[in-house]
């Protein structure tokens, strides 16, 4: 694909303002909102789309909570917010507009539970960590939620929410997001999943 003269002159700037401010990355397109940089780990030839936000706000100082492997793509208006640890594999793809968080603002499980009458703003924030393995394919719109775990070469279909763990080579879709199919090596066919 041909690129316009200040198609290349924009990417130019981008990949010398890469260099300056994360020198391991491959290509950062600007403008991006990073929050919290020394928690970031950004791995080797990490790759973003315009208007991402990385955000992070660790409960242990001095930690690194946001964790990229290498060779990492994330398209435009991505947001990711750590607070415990989210990870993200080697080679994973994202598509645009996806969230993954691994922070909830309140605690809704057992043990000490936020009230409803406190205003969202002020409750104490709890987290459950992310992890995505490698070579995950991420779909447009998606949502990731505290303590989601997707497995090696998972495919997570557009809009889906993820809120528990997928196991290795599965492809996913829904709100919350379940197993459609499933990768069988031995045919090295995609074989649907039936619910019952």
């Amino acid at each position: 694909m041909r690129k316009s003269f200040s198609e290349i002159l924009y990417l130019s700037y981008c990949k010398l303002r890469t260099l300056l401010c994360i020198p391991a990355a491959r290509l950062i397109r600007f403008p991006i909102d990073i929050r919290g940089k020394p928690a970031i780990d950004f791995g080797k030839r990490l790759t973003t789309g315009y208007h991402c936000r990385l955000e992070t706000y660790p409960f242990e100082a001095g930690k690194k909570v946001l964790i990229f492997g290498n060779d990492v793509q994330i398209n435009d208006f991505v947001h990711i917010a750590a607070a415990e640890h989210v990870e993200i594999g080697n080679n994973v793809l994202i598509a645009g507009k996806v969230f993954i968080s691994d922070i909830c603002h309140g605690n809704y499980s057992d043990g000490e539970i936020s009230q409803p009458q406190e205003h969202p703003k002020d409750r104490p924030l709890s987290a459950k960590p992310v992890i995505i393995h490698d070579d995950v394919w991420i779909g447009e719109l998606v949502s990731i939620l505290p303590g989601a775990e997707i497995g090696k070469g998972c495919i997570i279909g557009a809009n889906s929410v993820v809120t528990k763990s997928i196991p290795e080579y599965c492809m996913v879709a829904g709100n919350p997001a379940r197993v459609i199919k499933r990768f069988d090596s031995e045919t090295s066919i995609w074989k649907k999943v039936y619910q019952s």
